[in-house]
């Protein structure tokens, strides 16, 4: 019996803890409880809903990009981009350069 005394924690041991900023077992549980607790919660805009986001978000970038490229840098109207004469040069310039044909 005395043996189970002595692992067993009496209240000033665990206050005394506390104070010290040290856990105990007992304490590590309930935190590991509350944190389950906590993660009960729904999600305001599904993980689905969110891949559209991106992927519209991805593509929206390219386009732009693509427009500030052609039409600023590129000393061209931005709108000119979205032709496919445009691309079709683009094309053929990387194709011959390569060397393919």
């Amino acid at each position: 019996m005395e043996n189970l005394d002595d692992h067993r924690e009496t209240r000033e041991g665990r206050i005394k803890n506390r104070i010290s900023g040290k856990k105990t077992k007992k304490d590590n549980e309930e935190e590991k409880a509350e944190k389950k607790e906590k993660r009960l919660r729904t999600r305001l805009i599904p993980i689905w809903l969110r891949l559209i986001i991106v992927l519209f978000l991805i593509l929206l970038l390219f386009f732009i990009g693509a427009m500030i490229g052609y039409g600023v840098i590129g000393d061209g109207k931005p709108t000119d981009v979205f032709k496919k004469s445009t691309w079709t040069h683009i094309l053929e310039i990387v194709n011959d350069g390569t060397g393919s044909k």
